[in-house]
């Protein structure tokens, strides 16, 4: 365990992970990353936790990727060689439980593995995105692969490519669906525990059975996907009945309403 990288649990079976490394631009080292890897096992292996939220602290920066200057052990085979922000990807770990993502201040480079394995992004009106990888002679793929399925082509095409000259705003993630909801800098942890919550509150069977499905859909044609679509609704509901219906049978259910 380490003091860089903060884990929380609520009697509400949300999980807080928060970048704890602000005088340094939240940049992730690999201490840090190994902690980020063993708390994604801990979120997906214990039951009592329902939603993730990923967070960082200070005002200035999400996080500025990975740590450059303090760099990265690797094999001297380089067909042994990871890509390092694997371990901070959730969906590589197969976590299913929802992932919300807290963003304010700059997010760059490293922090897009995050951001692009998040199932809801909620940032702050501040909050930056661009890619400094092509600015240090690196080639910009991992990242801007990670971050595809959630922007427009031509638009990760200009932030790996323009660099640390150009930062897209919140309010152009918002418009281009990177970004689902804009919040000022101050109320963005509280909203996204919010959402958190909310989430965590319904029957976690349904919300890990609906990411999966979702994520996974993404890498197959439609037929194949609405076919395991079809098996993981029947899998996460064998009875064949709602879980509301179950709760009422077994005289368990508390009050939902609908809104």
């Amino acid at each position: 365990m380490t003091d860089l990288v903060q884990f929380d649990v609520g009697d509400d079976h949300v999980a807080t992970i928060t970048l704890n490394r602000a005088d340094k631009l939240n940049a992730i080292n690999a201490e840090m990353m190994l902690e980020i890897k063993r708390l994604w096992q801990v979120v997906r292996d214990d039951d009592h936790i329902h939603a993730v939220v990923f967070r960082a602290d200070g005002n200035r920066a999400f996080s500025t990727g990975l740590d450059r200057v303090q760099g990265f052990n690797y094999p001297d085979n380089i067909w042994n060689k990871p890509d390092p922000g694997e371990s901070l990807d959730p969906k590589h770990h197969k976590v299913w439980k929802p992932v919300i993502c807290a963003v304010s201040g700059m997010c760059a480079g490293g922090a897009f593995y995050v951001v692009g394995g998040a199932d809801i992004v909620i940032a702050s009106e501040d909050a930056t995105f661009f890619d400094p990888h092509v600015d240090f002679g690196l080639v910009a793929a991992l990242e801007p692969i990670s971050m595809a399925r959630r922007m427009p082509l031509g638009e990760i095409l200009r932030v790996s490519l323009m660099g640390v000259e150009e930062r897209m705003s919140a309010q152009r993630a918002h418009q281009i669906g990177l970004v689902s909801e804009l919040v000022p800098h101050d109320a963005l942890h509280e909203r996204a525990r919010q959402v958190a919550a909310i989430i965590a509150a319904k029957p976690s069977v349904s919300t890990q059975g609906t990411v999966r499905a979702i994520w996974e859909s993404l890498d197959s044609g439609r037929t194949q996907a609405m076919a395991r679509g079809l098996s993981y609704t029947q899998l996460g509901n064998p009875i064949g009945i709602s879980q509301i219906e179950n709760m009422l049978q077994s005289g368990k259910r508390k009050s939902y309403e609908v809104r």
